[in-house]
């Protein structure tokens, strides 16, 4: 009788436990670093998004007459560029851009990472041999030369620079992916799976995927703020964004003549790259250790 209501005690406690979603989402809000940046990377997110209703000056439009005017300059708080347009407008609204060539890289590489690694951790023999021995065909170059080549093929261009980014980080996560699937594939209930007489397609999608798609996105989080410095890298050797667009790397080229008379407003578009870089970082080394539950 003890036994049977301590049985039913352990289920009762069982059933008021939290997920593990919710306690991972629990941790990370206990973790002020991680949800700084957080709020730093959803303010700067939001104001690109709604740049156009902050009643900001047109990033286009630029006077000679005022141009390189220092920071706290009445009007132009952050000054202007060489061609005289306002900071703030180029800064928030060169965040669109540079966001955009930044994450759609990585999201693209996740997606295709994650489902050729696990497709290669799950079939392994031949499968794998096949797909991770022309993944380390990629390793042989590095990253930044590996996205130059690449954009210097395609040309110069917003969808060019997307594309040599997602092929630079679609080998590591595919190593990542593949090798967190292979450690899973063993497990018990895998083997269960498999021996119901589920298919292949249906245990990696039902039963493997979730199990391995949380290292992977963390991982790939930690790959946006490399992406950033990549794709600013990119624009500021002129294979991405296009003048006059506003890009925070295309404006660090622009406005490197200008480090000698107005250095602190040449840099801000390296304050602003640097500044997201370290926040992603963070943030994803916050998310890490909360998806960690044996600490």
């Amino acid at each position: 009788m003890t036994a049977g209501i301590e049985t039913l005690g352990a289920i009762a406690r069982a059933e008021k436990a939290p997920g593990y979603w919710r306690t991972v989402g629990g941790r990370l809000l206990r973790d002020p670093l991680s949800m700084i940046c957080a709020l730093v990377l959803l303010a700067i997110l939001l104001s690109a998004l709604f740049a156009p209703w902050l009643g900001l000056s047109d990033p286009y439009q630029g006077s000679m007459i005022r141009r390189l005017k220092p920071i706290g300059t009445p009007g132009y708080p952050l000054g202007t560029d060489e061609l005289g347009r306002d900071m703030v407008a180029r800064l928030i609204y060169g965040g669109r851009l540079s966001l955009l060539i930044g994450i759609l890289p990585v999201v693209n590489a996740f997606v295709i990472g994650a489902c050729l690694g696990i497709l290669a951790g799950y079939a392994g023999g031949a499968t794998n041999s096949a797909i991770m021995r022309t993944i380390d065909v990629f390793y042989a170059f590095p990253s930044v030369l590996l996205a130059i080549a690449i954009s210097g093929a395609l040309g110069a261009g917003i969808l060019n620079a997307v594309v040599s980014l997602t092929v630079v980080f679609v080998p590591p996560i595919a190593r990542v992916a593949e090798s967190v699937t292979t450690s899973v594939r063993s497990l018990d209930f895998v083997d269960a799976a498999r021996a119901s007489g589920a298919g292949a397609l249906r245990i990696m999608r039902v039963h493997v995927l979730g199990n391995v798609v949380g290292p992977i996105f963390v991982y790939a989080t930690s790959l946006i703020s490399v992406s950033m410095i990549l794709a600013a890298g990119l624009s500021f050797l002129g294979l991405g964004t296009r003048p006059p667009e506003p890009e925070w790397g295309l404006m660090l080229n622009t406005l490197r003549n200008a480090i000698y008379a107005q250095p602190w407003v040449a840099a801000l578009p390296g304050a602003m790259i640097f500044a997201v870089s370290v926040c992603f970082n963070l943030f994803s080394d916050g998310l890490r250790s909360a998806m960690d539950i044996r600490r």
